[in-house]
């Protein structure tokens, strides 16, 4: 039986980690998608529910519906920030809201044309919160979570149904950051202080509180030095022409960190993951220096509260061997 899965992702696009890491679940068997849910992060919510229209189109999957999620975090807001930075420094990315960056505009509501070309396919009229609990109700013990996006729509969800965690079969997210050893200027700044799971902390800690049947959680540390370079993007053109391959040899940065294509890989595939280790995660939320931070505790002998099951080296050889593999539909 193929394995229910909803995909959580701030789609931003085109082309970059986030699409190429959902083209990725897409594309492998033995799935069947039940549907992409998009919250704000890397971009305004509307604008990357749009990149993800477009992505279906180039892979020909029209009948996976698109859900839109929320549209702010549940406490954070942009002024939150800017008081935040008046204290303790700059952050060096603030997704959605780094007006500075180009393409980012301050209306949520306002959507640009697309590089890729605008999409024909409507988004889904019912909300993400609400699509994940219908199906989380419908299929019990069966649908996966797959989150590569801040928390947003899985904290919303757990307000709506508290029972979720006992209802799904496993959470799987990209966030957070243990210990990575990079040269990156955000983490050489603060090495703990991730995206993900920063942008909307009081939703992160909603998440990783839950006590969730299966919690795996992949870190940039076991993706920050894996890249998406020529040599990668040569053998995926190598293998076959295709609208998706083409997308990719247009828009997909080089050179970059892979982390949502690890993290998608490695729930296709666990037997990537060469290095594991268990603690109990969570993020600060105190309003002080360490805001945002994830925190990380080694599980008591004695708990019954199950540990995030941490992912923090893989096989990098054959990561690539499934990256290339998976730019392809299966047959």
């Amino acid at each position: 039986m193929a394995r229910k899965l909803i995909i959580d992702q701030d789609t931003l696009g085109p082309a970059g980690t986030n699409l190429q890491a959902v083209a990725l679940l897409l594309n492998a068997p033995g799935l069947e998608v039940l549907g992409i849910t998009v919250p704000t992060g890397d971009h305004w919510r509307d604008q990357q529910v749009r990149h993800a229209l477009r992505l279906l189109e180039i892979l020909d999957r029209p009948e996976v519906p698109v859900l839109p999620g929320a549209e702010h975090p549940l406490v954070n807001t942009p002024a939150t920030v800017t008081r935040w930075e008046e204290r303790h420094g700059k952050l060096i990315y603030n997704g959605a809201w780094d007006l500075a960056r180009p393409g980012r505009w301050a209306n949520p509501r306002e959507v640009r044309d697309l590089p890729e070309g605008n999409p024909r396919l409507p988004p889904a009229a019912e909300a993400a919160a609400e699509f994940i609990v219908r199906q989380a109700r419908a299929h019990p013990g069966e649908v996966s979570l797959w989150c590569g996006a801040p928390l947003t729509n899985l904290a919303l969800a757990l307000q709506r149904e508290p029972r979720l965690p006992e209802l799904v079969r496993e959470l799987h997210c990209m966030g957070g950051a243990i210990a990575p050893v990079t040269e990156a200027r955000e983490f050489r700044q603060n090495p703990r202080r991730e995206f993900n799971f920063r942008f909307d902390p009081e939703a992160t800690h909603a998440v990783l509180s839950a006590p969730w049947r299966r919690l795996t959680c992949s870190p940039i540390d076991v993706s920050q030095n894996i890249r998406a370079d020529a040599e990668l993007f040569a053998a995926v053109r190598a293998r076959g022409d295709s609208a998706y391959t083409r997308y990719l040899d247009r828009f997909a940065p080089r050179q970059r960190p892979m982390w949502d294509e690890v993290a998608a890989a490695t729930w296709i595939d666990e037997t990537l993951v060469t290095r594991w280790e268990e603690a109990f995660l969570d993020v600060e939320l105190d309003p002080g220096s360490a805001w945002g931070e994830t925190l990380v505790n080694a599980p008591a002998a004695t708990t019954a509260v199950r540990p995030a099951r941490l992912q923090l080296a893989i096989d990098e050889s054959r990561f690539r061997q499934l990256f290339v593999a998976l730019s392809h539909p299966a047959p």
